[in-house]
């Protein structure tokens, strides 16, 4: 059975569950043990909008490392779970709803420091231009 962009299986009308598209992600930028991931969107080739869109899913004592990207922003949303959020220095706790922006070049990473719960989260990247709209 194939399946289209979206990982929906075609021909039967049902759809792929997250849970069969996630893929494990071992020290993900250096981080503590294996999370798990889906790239759910990848932006086309001079289109608008986000360059991608990953669900991340974080087990308990598992971390995205602290890492930096270029000139783009990338930004969490905290889907369900809490964790310890590094940013640029500082160490502050999210949980449910949060939405923290990671601005470019800056460092930033996240732990899961519960003893039961997953963190899961999407996480999207986008390019910033400068004034001249590079």
């Amino acid at each position: 059975m194939a399946e289209d962009a979206a990982g929906t299986a075609t021909g039967r009308g049902r759809p792929a569950n997250v849970r069969d598209l996630l893929t494990a992600k071992e020290h993900d930028h250096g981080g503590l043990g294996t999370i798990l991931a889906h790239r759910i969107f990848t932006r086309e080739a001079g289109a608008p909008g986000a360059e991608f869109i990953d669900l991340a899913v974080l087990p308990p004592g598992t971390s995205i490392g602290r890492h930096r990207h270029g000139s783009d922003r990338e930004t969490y949303v905290v889907l369900s779970g809490s964790g310890l959020m590094f940013r640029d220095g500082a160490e502050f706790r999210v949980a449910t709803g949060d939405v923290v922006v990671n601005r470019p070049y800056g460092e930033h990473g996240l732990l899961n420091d519960s003893d039961a719960t997953d963190l899961h989260l999407l996480v999207f990247e986008e390019a910033v231009h400068d004034h001249d709209g590079r």
